[in-house]
């Protein structure tokens, strides 16, 4: 998501918002045993979850350049 956002601004720098500084931010709770992953990036499809989910490290880069390429 942040490769999409960041090849989108480089068209139009408005699509960054008031958000100019992409991260991604790893949030553990011990408590609740679970793990939040938040991004500034444009988020994802229901398709690009059911692809992603339970893949740590997944990188769409690739797929999402060659789709680029694709038209």
């Amino acid at each position: 998501a942040i490769d999409k956002i960041r090849f989108e601004s480089l068209q139009d720098k408005s699509k960054l918002g008031d958000t100019p500084d992409l991260h991604i931010q790893l949030i553990p709770d011990e408590d609740k045993k679970t793990l939040t992953i938040r991004d500034t990036g444009i988020g994802m499809t229901k398709t690009d979850l059911i692809n992603s989910l339970g893949t740590i490290a997944k990188s769409g880069t690739k797929s999402f350049m060659e789709a680029v390429e694709a038209g």
